[in-house]
């Protein structure tokens, strides 16, 4: 079978390895059918990889396919239906697995395509518990940007920052893929959405994904923008994910008990904090990386009765690899750019 495999920095190569595994007890083997890229491929392409790996390693971290074979003692699955697959190999046995935060669990192998092998390949065997069944209507396109896109989303929104309806939240980089999830889910909450883009291309397509305001950050001072907006009083909730860039800005932005939820730092690692705002404004930040399993079926849920839809901005084979990962490099994309197998 065929696999897209990362040979060296910014080097990647479509190669044949041996077929997946014949599914054993609680495993599945499912025939991929779509990869959605994100930032943690970028930065595995660059060189990015904060923790040990082994090349080659084949890539992609969120995917989505179709059941090919069951083994035995699996329940609830069928040959041919359709599954996003979760993110990440955790031992599902420590109490984190059992209490269902996934996405904590103390024993994790690491994170697909970026730690050990992912799914940018034409078949993969895999512990049953981490496909997570598509409902109807909903197609294995879709379904490939749940486990990363819209599961981490869910829970930065929700279990995270508790995001309620009439409350306001800035949205950073609302032209990015979790930015666009966001910006439906929070819209689908109730809450008030200001987010920000990087032109004004971005900005119309942020209107008509339902964003009550949109700031263009390369024009405005996006924190000013947001004290105005608000009468100086600051929004509820803020969605970053940026880093250094936004950092100083976002926690500006926040309204005194407000909450900031970060999962990711494009543009650097390291950020200063003012302690005096943070305690005397009694601000709350939260880290969130990745999203349980019962945020992925969430959100399939949703897609699945129109609640939310994907925002797709290209679809590619694997040979178009490097050109779509620089395009996410450079912010030249409006949502998901889509592998196909």
């Amino acid at each position: 079978m065929r696999a897209l495999q990362l040979l060296s920095d910014r080097k990647l190569s479509i190669v044949d390895v041996p077929m997946a595994a014949e599914p054993g007890p609680g495993e599945v083997r499912v025939k991929i059918g779509a990869v959605a890229l994100n930032h943690i491929d970028v930065w595995g392409w660059r060189g990015m990889a904060f923790a040990k790996r082994k090349l080659p390693l084949t890539i992609g971290a969120e995917a989505a396919g179709t059941i090919e074979k069951i083994g035995p003692s699996v329940e609830g699955l069928a040959v041919g239906q359709r599954v996003a697959i979760y993110g990440a190999e955790t031992c599902g046995m420590c109490p984190a697995c059992h209490a269902g935060r996934d996405n904590l669990c103390e024993n994790v192998a690491g994170v697909r395509g970026f730690h050990i092998d992912g799914l940018a390949t034409d078949y993969v065997t895999m512990k049953a518990r981490l496909v997570v069944p598509a409902p109807e209507g909903v197609t294995v396109r879709d379904a490939a940007c749940t486990p990363v896109t819209f599961g981490t989303v869910e829970h930065m929104l929700f279990d995270n920052a508790k995001l309620e309806a009439g409350q306001t939240i800035l949205i950073q980089a609302g032209g990015s893929g979790i930015g666009t999830a966001a910006i439906q889910l929070a819209r689908a909450a109730g809450a008030t959405i200001i987010t920000t883009v990087g032109s004004p291309e971005k900005a119309e397509k942020a209107r008509e994904l339902g964003a009550h305001h949109v700031i263009n950050y390369r024009e405005e001072r996006f924190e000013g923008v947001v004290r105005k907006l608000t009468k100086k009083r600051g929004v509820d909730v803020v969605f970053e994910h940026v880093g250094v860039d936004t950092w100083a800005g976002s926690m500006f932005s926040l309204r005194r008990g407000g909450t900031l939820v970060t999962c990711g730092s494009t543009t650097g690692i390291s950020a200063e904090i003012n302690l005096f705002q943070l305690y005397q404004q009694q601000l709350r930040l939260i880290g969130s990386f990745g999203c349980r399993i019962e945020n992925i079926a969430h959100a399939m849920g949703k897609i699945g009765t129109g609640i939310v839809t994907p925002v797709i901005d290209s679809v590619v084979d694997l040979e178009d690899i490097d050109s779509a990962l620089d395009r996410i490099e450079q912010r030249q994309v409006f949502g998901k750019i889509i592998v196909t197998l």
